[in-house]
Formats: C-alpha cells, structure tokens, sequence
C-alpha cells in the first residue's frame, strides 16, 4: 500500500473518529472543592443503606438515612421537637416545632402536586399523561421518600436553623380556588414574634406544568443577622426510575443550569461531579431525567452565585434509583420589612415544543445535536413529529426517511453519476496499472491517472463529498431520536418502545463491545447496509484499485455500527434501515434509466478535446519533472 493509501486510510478513519466523539459524552473539567459542611447528603451512601434495608422498611429507612448524614440538627419525632423547643433551641421558631402532619394537594389537567406543612416542602409529583413502563398508574416524577427542599439560614448570629424541622401553618381551607381555575396554598412559618414569618405561597393555573413557589420574608430583618445577605435554599433528588432500562436512564440523567453570563451547561451525564458557581448568578436549576425533568427557576432576579452548587451522585448498586442531584441555591435577602423571592417549579416532560414556549432557553434540555446540525431537528423533524402525532412512531419515521431522501436526491444522484464515470473508465485505469506496475516510483502512474480523469472529465472526489454532506443528518437525529419523548413508550411491529433497543434474545452474559442481548432492529440496520456497501463497491471500484484499503474499511464501518446501534434507540436502527433499503431502489433505478455507454461515449469526446491546465496542474507537473531528474539516493 503506498503513501496515498495511507494517507486515504488515515483520513477515513480521523472522519470516522471525529463523527463518534461528537456524539460521545465531553470530557467538561469542573472545578472541585474540598468537601463541604456534611449537612450536603452524600447521596451515593444512601443508595447503598436503601439497598440493604427490608423492602417494608426502606420508606421510613431511606429518609433517616439521608438525615443521618447531616451536622445539622433534623428533628423526626414529637418527643425531640418538645425536648429542642423545652431548651429554647429554637428560640422564636419553638412555636412551629411541634404539630400535626399534613398533606395538601395542587391538581389541573397535567400534574397532581402533593405539599406537605412540615418543611413547607412539595413532597410528591405525579404526571397523569403519562405511566412508568410496565405500570397502569400515572408517573410518579418523585417522592416524598426521595426528595428534600428546605431553607436554611442563620438566626441570632449563633442559631443555624433549616425549615424541614418546622410545621407550617396553613389557611382554612387550606387550598384556595380562584375562578380563573388557578388555585394555591399559603403555609406561614410562624414565630412568636408578632407580624415575624417565612410564607410560602404555591400557586397551580390550570393546564400548566408549573407551580408557583414564592417565598416571602416578613419580619425577619430582626432575626437574620446583617451580615447575611443571602439565605440559602436547599433542593435535592433520588431520581426514580422510570424507563425499560435503568443502564439507559443512567447514562443521560444529570443536572443542568442556566447561568447569567455563560448560558445553558450541564454536568457530564457520564460522571459524578459537582458544579461550584463562581462566574455568575444563576436563572434556574434542572434535575434531568431520561424523558422529564424537575427543574426550579427564578422568575424575575437570580440565584446569586455565592455559596451556590449543584451536584450528581451515581447509584450503581441501586434497582430503583438512576441517580441523586443535589443542589443548594442562595436566595438574596436584603433585610427589609418584607420582601419577597418569586420562583417557580416546573414538573413536566422534556418535549422541546413545551420547553420552549416557557422562555429562559428550557428547550436547551433536549438534545438537538451539535451546532448548526440541530436545525435540521428543529425545522423538520420536530415539526414533523407534532404535525403527524396521531399516526404510529414507527410509521411517522417512515415518512420522515422518504421526505429526506427525496431532498437529498440529487446528492444521490451526484454519486452515482461519479460512481458510473469510474466505472466506464475502468479498461484505460486497467491500462495504466498495467503500464506502471514494474514503476517504483508511483508518482508517475498517479499523475498518469488523475490526466486521464481531467480530461475525461470525471473526479473520482465527487462521489465521497456528497456522501460527507448527509452526515449532518445523520448526527442531528443520532442526537435526537433517543432523546425524543414523541417515541417514549410507542410500539412497533415487535418492540414496545421505539426509544430504547429491542431485545429479540437476552444471552444471559455480556459480550465485550456489542451488550447482552441481539437487537432485530440493529440486525436489520447492519444486513441492509453491508449489502448497500457491497452494491456500492462496484461502482467504487476504480477508486479501491487505487486505495485497496478503502475496500476494508468500507466494510468496517457496518460493524462499528452494529456495535452501537445495538444498545440504541430501535427508533433510529429503524430510520437507517429505512434509508438504505430507499437507497437501493433509487440506485436500481438510476441503473436502470441511465445508459453507461452513453457516459462513455461522453468521457471518450471529453478526452479528444485539447486539454486545459490550471496554473496549479502546471506547478504541480513542472514539480513532478524536478523531482524525477533528482539523482536517486544512495543506499
């Protein structure tokens, strides 16, 4: 093989590697601290205790587990909220350290929202539209066995106090209905200083996944020592699964923010790692899940940066948990009479369309693919999903494929036409193969063959660029597809959920680089295109008598596709399918409509015309004579 080859070979490969290392996860370095005050619930030693537990003990257990690990003083029970407020720990909050627990509830059409009065914390989320895999019931987003939110500050500049130990006293009746349909709920968290509180007021309009949560400070310039001018605003989450298979939840599940000054960023899915505010204030926080999200926003100011993180922890060891987010968030308190922090939570499913109509970049949460390669998601096949939604998944990528390679036609075109040029003009390469074979210096058959080419007028690059121009497609809806939640859950043919793989046969053990189970969609995906690849190795064949490598590496690419597409999206092994199985019936068409002989014939014309040479051909053969009247080196 020659320096050429080589050099062919080498590009293909870099062309290959780049392709896939955009679609892996970014190896983002983020900044780490030491660890901080242990009051942040080391989420990962929590899954370990929740699995060791009995499963009738693991609610109760799971949340002892997590206050275990905190330096902050939690209280459980009646008795010790008596013993703390007997000792005037609490000082002005001993009033709300004991109590009654309840729960009230927010509800419209799309979400039910349970909040409970101890801690003021919204404590369960369902979504009625949609279902776990495999469960009748509506989704349960989260729990109150999986989840905190309290507020944390100091009081008396020697007092640390945090909400979740505190009942809030609530309105009779507690949930107020306006006659817009909105409704809302007010929980005071009293002190026995008159007219001194924290209010929390969560307001649900009807047909919204959002609930209003702000937090009102009234009274409290007297306990929060000057100094302050934050209060800090804890928020964590035990991710529940939700899919057919928690390896795949895993990998994308993580946390995402929106800075001031930097934009939307998230954490490596793949990794566990903390994100430490220090260019600018946030806007919101979003607890990411493989299809929904929970995420909390600042409606008119900012999380200020000071003192602000959000952090993922894995829990390999875990069935039931995908992973735990934890995040603490500093809420500005200027020290007036009364102020207030409005803020909203939103609870609902990753679908760019509803992200999108929210503002602050929310749509930047589903993955659209990198750069300019996300248009073709958002101008095409995003509507295309939303206009077709009544039709099966299945049958809308179907016509997705047809609409594409209808556009992509004469780009098809374009590379049978190249294809056909250097098929026709095999018996004159033949010749000149034949005429250099003995030649050590290959140099000479080289410009031999690109004269020949000139004056024919074929170019034998032609037939790759167009190929490189449908890339851009390809990884927009690598991107897309799995992440889609058009496809979450929707059968077809065999598969029960075209947004994961499809499992024909489970081998009981994993094989090293493909999984442990045979996916037909993938099988499906593989055969079409090495066949694709052997029909095009005629019409190529020109080219890999000159780089015979390409042959190989032609027929590599199938394989490392298989490997992936394996444990990928059905959704998108189908789309590829789909495509080459178009492909052939395009390239038997063109075959059959387009008479090689009359490309000959053309070629042969071309080559009888005076030939006419660029100022670059002419340095380039003007080089080439230097260098073969250079002496040859000596051994």
């Amino acid at each position: 093989m020659d320096k050429k080859s080589l050099l062919g070979l080498g590009l293909i490969a870099v062309i290959l590697i780049s392709w896939l290392a955009l679609n892996g996860p970014d190896k983002e370095q983020i900044a780490r601290q030491n660890e901080r005050n242990k009051h942040i619930k080391d989420s990962v030693e929590l899954a370990t205790k929740e699995q060791q537990l009995k499963e009738k003990e693991k609610p109760v257990a799971l949340k002892q587990a997590i206050q275990a690990e905190t330096d902050i003083v939690l209280i459980t029970n009646k008795d010790s909220l008596n013993q703390v407020a007997s000792y005037e720990q609490y000082k002005d909050f001993g009033i709300s350290a004991t109590g009654k627990q309840e729960t009230f509830v927010l509800e419209n059409e799309n979400i039910k929202v349970y909040i409970s009065n101890k801690g003021g914390e919204i404590e369960k989320v369902e979504l009625k539209d949609y279902k776990r895999y495999g469960k009748t019931e509506p989704l349960i987003l989260f729990d109150k066995d999986s989840t905190f939110q309290y507020l944390q500050f100091d009081a008396y500049s020697n007092l640390k106090l945090v909400t979740d130990s505190f009942y809030f006293a609530a309105n009779t009746p507690a949930v107020t209905d306006n006659s817009n349909g909105t409704k809302s709920i007010n929980l005071k968290l009293l002190t026995s200083k008159p007219g001194s509180y924290i209010e929390y007021i969560y307001t649900l309009k009807p047909k919204d996944y959002r609930v209003d949560y702000d937090v009102n400070f009234v009274g409290m310039q007297t306990i929060i020592p000057a100094k302050d001018n934050h209060v800090t605003l804890h928020w964590s989450q035990a991710m529940p699964t939700q899919e057919k298979h928690i390896s795949k939840e895993r990998e994308v599940a993580t946390a995402y923010y929106n800075e001031a000054k930097a934009g939307v960023d998230n954490i490596n899915a793949r990794k566990s790692e903390e994100k430490i505010f220090t260019e600018s204030d946030i806007k919101w926080v979003s607890f990411k899940q493989h299809f929904f999200n929970s995420t909390l926003i600042a409606k008119k100011d900012y999380f200020l940066k000071e003192g602000s993180f959000v952090k993922t922890s894995e829990n390999p060891q875990s069935t039931d948990i995908v992973k735990t987010i934890t995040s603490e968030l500093s809420i500005p308190y200027k020290h007036n009479g009364s102020e207030t922090f409005g803020m909203q939570f939103y609870f609902g499913p990753t679908q760019y369309k509803t992200l999108k109509n929210l503002d602050h970049d929310m749509q930047k949460l589903v993955p659209t693919g990198w750069s300019v390669f996300s248009y073709i998601n958002k101008w095409m096949v995003i509507p295309l999903f939303n206009g077709l939604s009544g039709l099966n998944s299945g049958l809308i990528i179907l016509i997705l494929t047809l609409i594409l390679k209808t556009i992509l036609f004469p780009i098809a075109y374009k590379t049978y036409m190249s294809g056909a040029k250097m098929r026709v003009l095999k018996p004159e390469i033949d010749e000149i193969n034949a005429k250099y074979e003995k030649d050590p210096d290959p140099m000479k058959k080289q410009q031999e063959t690109m004269s020949l080419y000139r004056r024919a007028g074929a170019n034998p690059l032609s037939g790759c660029l167009p190929m490189l121009l449908q890339f851009p497609i390809l990884i927009a809806l690598f991107a897309f597809i799995p992440a889609s939640i058009e496809l979450r859950q929707k059968g077809f043919l065999w598969t029960d959920d075209l947004s994961t793989y499809d499992s024909v046969y489970h081998f009981g053990f994993n094989v090293w680089g493909y999984g442990d189970h045979i996916s037909l969609f993938a099988i499906l995906m593989f055969v079409s295109t090495i066949i694709y690849t052997w029909m095009n190795s005629a019409l190529l064949q020109p080219q890999q008598t000159q780089m015979p490598g390409m042959k190989y590496m032609m027929y590599l690419m199938p394989v490392i596709f298989l490997a992936v597409m394996n444990s990928y999206s059905a959704g998108l092994s189908w789309y590829y399918f789909l495509a080459n199985v178009i492909t052939f019936l395009q390239t038997w068409l063109m075959r059959k409509m387009i008479d090689d002989g009359k490309i000959r014939e053309k070629l042969l014309a071309n080559m009888k015309k005076p030939e006419k040479k660029s100022t670059f051909q002419a340095k380039l053969e003007e080089m080439s004579k230097q260098r073969q009247q250079l002496p040859p080196k000596k051994k």
